[in-house]
């Protein structure tokens, strides 16, 4: 018998997910986001939940020849776009839609001549202050681009940096609006939290990422409260109960010390499987269906859960980590982390499904 440990992908899940990002933002595109590894779900194992995306987003071009190589025919965003002069063959090869964040890349662009027009995503830092031309730098990198013959369509492009608090959009909107004002062409800014909470920034493309894979963009607001569901099952079993004695340390460190007698379940997961090493005694877990919590610190195989209020636990019981009975975000909460870390941490040795 394998080790019981297992990721269970719900395409069904994956489909509502974006049908609420095209509900929420009724009149924009949609790029769907599946950088890192389809946030760790896999990206040949969530490209048939996605066909009827307007276009696939990812990082970079190896990720594209992915893509390219499973079938997808549709629109690919490149969105931290090309490194080297090299890499514009291979963009044009794979038919690929490239961001453009600095004057730099613009240089590269001018010096070559690819046979078919790019399109193109220029790319404003209106304050998030990672990738972007300065604003007072769009409008002449935009004339410069609009000078190459080899460059087809334009799109202006910004990231938020708040839009999941309460600092909101409107400042960076303001400031990208005031970088392009008059320059034509489609407009692309709202990411998850955007899409969910701040209709005004939507523009002509969308690009939903951790909602599609049922997590929540939002602090004050769950997945389950935004209509979302859950993606990503990781599930487990109990392989061993232990009675402790008060008093009784458990785990490496003894950082948990029983206060009483009590019954302790021991699950086949760890941290070499993708879940938090820093998840701290209280954090979430469901036995038996029913919820109690981690004790002990989280070793590289195994973690140890509390069973005074589940007396029915055996070894065997079915234990689920995060997915429809505990959602991810309340996992990574507890935990000190986000659920985008934990959904992209997943092991390889993780054994996946895929459901319909």
């Amino acid at each position: 018998m394998p080790r019981p440990i297992h990721a269970s992908i719900s395409l069904s899940a994956l489909r509502h997910n974006l049908g609420r990002a095209r509900a929420s933002a009724p009149g924009a595109r949609v790029w769907s986001i599946i950088k890192a590894n389809a946030y760790g779900h896999g990206i040949e194992r969530v490209l048939p939940a996605l066909q009827t995306s307007d276009g696939i987003g990812l990082l970079d071009i190896e990720e594209a020849e992915r893509v390219r190589t499973a079938g997808y025919v549709g629109p690919v965003l490149l969105l931290e776009g090309f490194f080297e002069v090299a890499d514009l063959a291979r963009i044009e090869r794979l038919r690929l839609t490239s961001v453009v964040h600095s004057m730099e890349q613009i240089e590269m662009l001018e010096r070559v001549r690819p046979g078919a027009p790019l399109a193109l995503y220029l790319k404003v830092n209106s304050g998030l202050n990672r990738l972007g031309l300065a604003p007072e730098d769009a409008r002449r990198a935009y004339e410069r681009l609009r000078a190459l013959s080899h460059v087809g369509t334009i799109t202006l492009m910004t990231h938020f940096a708040t839009a999941d608090g309460p600092a909101g959009t409107d400042w960076q909107r303001e400031r990208f609006e005031a970088a392009i004002t008059g320059l034509p062409g489609a407009r692309s800014l709202a990411n998850s939290a955007a899409v969910l909470s701040h209709p005004a920034s939507h523009g002509d493309w969308v690009r939903p990422g951790i909602m599609l894979y049922g997590a929540s963009p939002l602090a004050e607001l769950s997945a389950r409260e935004l209509g979302l569901i859950p993606v990503m099952n990781l599930s487990s079993e109990l392989i061993a109960v232990r009675d402790l004695k008060p008093g009784d340390s458990l785990g490496y460190g003894g950082r948990f010390v029983a206060p009483r007698a009590m019954r302790v379940g021991v699950v086949a997961c760890g941290y070499a499987d993708g879940y938090p090493r820093i998840a701290a005694d209280g954090t979430p877990v469901v036995v038996d269906e029913r919820r109690t919590r981690l004790i002990g610190q989280v070793s590289m195989d195994m973690i140890t859960v509390d069973l005074d209020e589940i007396p029915a636990a055996a070894v065997g019981s079915a234990v689920e980590l995060w997915g429809s009975q505990v959602s991810v975000d309340e996992v990574a909460r507890a935990a000190g982390t986000s659920g985008y870390e934990m959904l992209c941490a997943l092991a390889a040795r993780v054994p996946v499904s895929v459901t319909d």
